[in-house]
This record gives C-alpha cells, structure tokens and sequence, in this order.
C-alpha cells in the first residue's frame, strides 16, 4: 500500500507524425487587398496577405460588439430575458437597422439576434446603453478588450461599423478577435442562425436574413459577420469553418466586388483544409488518472485536461512525434477545483513544441485532524 502511494504515475506515449512547423509557401488569387487565415485552436498563420493593412472593418466591427455584449451577460450586466428600451439615440442610426421605434421593448435575446442576423445598428446601440449606461462607454470597453488582447491595429469609434475616423481594424486583428470570439458558443449559435423574425406577435413581423451566404455554401461554415459601407470599406468577411476537428478563421477586408469577400474566404478555406489536418490527442475535459491527495477529506481527485489536447499538421509530410504527461504521485490538499496539478507536453525528437495543462475535475477541502490520524494509522498497519 505504502509502495502504491509513491509510485511515479506511467507516462502515456502516442507515436503520430509532424513536419516542421513551417507554412506552405502557396501564391492564392485573392482580389481582396487584406486577408488571413488561422487555425483557430493554435492561432498559428497559415496564409496572409497585408494582414497588418489598417481598414475599415464596417460591420465586421459588430463582432467585438457581440463578444463584449457575451462577457457583460456572463459578468452579469444583463441576461438574455432583460427587456431592452430602445432610446432615441438608437431610432436615429441610419444603415442596417431594424427601425426600432423610441420606447420600444425588445428582449436583450433578441436584439443580440438582430446584430448578428440582421447586421442592425440601432439594435448595437441598444444593446450598448442597456448593458453599459452610454454607448461611448460600451466602445471605450471595446477598446479595453482590443488592448487587452494586445492588438495594435485596432480602434473602434463606434459599434456597429458606420464610417468615422480614426475607426479601423486589421484582418490579423479581427482574426484573433475571432479566436477569442469562439471561447463563448453563444456567439456561434447567434451568428449560425440563418433566418429569424422579428416582432412576430405584434402583427408586423419583421424578416432577418442573414448576410454571410458561406452558411448555405460552404460545408462547415458557421460564423461570424459581413460588413460593407461602399467604397471606403469594400466587402468585408470575418468568418470560421470546422472539418474533421480542424477549425479556421478567415478574414477578408476590402474585397473590391460584391460577393468577392466569398469567394475569397472560400479559396483560402478551402486551402486550409485541402494542406492541413487537426490531429487530436486528447478531448477536452478528459480523465487522465486518479492521483493520490495528502491530507485530504478524500484520498484521490481526478486529474483532466483543461482543452482539447492536438495538434495542426500538414497533409502527407509527416514525421514520428510523442507525448508525454508528467504530474507528481501525490498532491496535498486543499486542492481547487481547476487547479493545475500536471502538463501534457507534445514532443518532437524528445523537445517540447506545445504544452497543455492538467488541472482538478474537484476540489479537496484538507482532511480533519481525526481523519488524517486514522489514515496515519491504517498506513502503519498496511506497511509491509
């Protein structure tokens, strides 16, 4: 029993293959004068073009709009059942818009719907004075979370994406707004929704539609936002597809035709998927063993990993690679739930390239004192 109790954990080890993490130097006709595209898990760039290029985004803006709007609900600003009165502020806003009326009632639900379908910049303003008293301060949030992801070509003036100056946003920025975007699926199942309406029982119902056409003509697409304001613009596209486990994220700023913001998304989609395959490890959320607690109101917790542990490979070139997991024998409490008690690391030729943490599935409040002393005991009688 004793001897059990140090034993080092068995080390798992999964032979699959890498190439060099380099990117195919590939040549793509694009029209559009900005694009990129990512793997969504790693954030690791698998084609640019003037990624860096300021522009304005037009409503493509609105994703950061839908996200702060997902992390206000979640601090608990709102919830999604809140009537939302429609100010005159919002009734003003030109463009893309529902034609909310001063005074009029409508779900915080609803008008999110509104943003992501219907692209409605009266409803942005709702939503931004509902969640955050003023409309500036909901930007000034906007800005915050820009910061806070450390973009540097990035700053909103406004949140629905009309022209003013000094608004602007790159498509390395807007992708990696995306990545943080798909922390939340509520803003995947907003922007999926292809059809809704509005005002259903009021007798005026209205019709949204949604703008980004990649949901009815790419296979896997399922988010996020068009955006074009005329010329200044061109037609815009931040959006993200899944096959087989490997998701992406496109971004296409200033396509010069109309449904040349598509067409380009979908050349660049369709090479990512055609030179690189998602090789998962582990699920998120699995169990990786029962590690032994010290001192603890119980003897053992389950350690997890905390995401989906893999890797982006490129099709066809592919070399031996490992993992590894490495926790200690025996962890003292108190433990918290999350707690990182291991790594998993994927290794080629015995280096690290990508770690991942192991954490507690529970927490372990520390054992009484009476407890510890019949485990003390019942270990001196085990001991052979």
């Amino acid at each position: 029993m004793f001897r059990k109790q140090l034993a080092v954990l068995t080390l798992f080890l999964f032979t699959f293959t890498l190439f060099p993490t380099i990117s195919y130097s590939v040549e793509l006709t694009l029209e559009t004068p900005s694009a990129i595209l990512i793997d969504a898990t790693s954030g690791k760039v698998l084609y640019e073009k003037n990624s860096h290029a300021r522009r304005a985004p037009a409503s493509v803006t609105k994703l950061m709009t839908l996200l702060i709007a997902i992390e206000a609900i979640k601090e608990g600003r709102g919830s999604y059942d809140d009537i939302v009165v429609a100010s005159e502020n919002a009734w003003r806003l030109g463009g893309s818009q529902i034609y909310l009326e001063p005074g009029e009632e409508m779900t915080l639900k609803e008008l999110l719907i509104a943003i992501a379908v219907g692209s409605a910049n009266d409803a942005c303003v709702a939503v931004a004075e509902h969640l955050y008293g003023t409309h500036e301060s909901f930007v000034e949030v906007m800005n915050n979370k820009a910061k806070e992801l450390g973009l540097k070509d990035t700053n909103f003036v406004n949140s629905y994406g009309l022209p003013a100056d000094g608004h602007y946003t790159s498509a390395y920025d807007m992708a990696q707004i995306g990545r943080e975007a798909l922390k939340h699926e509520e803003i995947l199942q907003l922007t999926s929704i292809k059809h809704y309406r509005l005002r259903e029982n009021t007798g005026k119902p209205f019709q949204l539609d949604n703008t980004n056409k990649l949901l009815w003509w790419y296979p896997g697409a399922d988010g996020f936002k068009t955006g074009w304001i005329g010329e200044e613009s061109g037609f815009c596209l931040a959006s993200t597809a899944e096959r087989n486990g490997l998701r992406l994220i496109s971004v296409v700023l200033g396509a010069p035709q109309r449904k040349g913001n598509f067409r380009d998304s979908m050349i660049l989609f369709n090479h990512g998927f055609a030179s690189y395959i998602f090789k998962e490890f582990m699920k998120e959320g699995q169990e990786i063993a029962e590690v032994k607690v010290g001192k603890g109101a119980q003897d053992y917790v389950k350690a997890v990993t905390n995401a989906r542990v893999g890797l982006i490979l490129p099709k066809g070139r592919e070399e031996g690679i490992s993992t590894r997991i490495e926790m200690d024998p025996v962890i003292t409490a108190p433990i918290k739930k999350g707690q990182v008690i291991g790594k998993i690391s994927i290794l080629k030729e015995n280096e690290p390239i990508k770690k991942f943490d192991i954490v507690a599935k529970e927490g372990v409040e520390r054992g009484s004192f009476w407890r510890q002393y019949k485990k003390l005991i019942k270990d001196i009688l085990d001991f052979d």
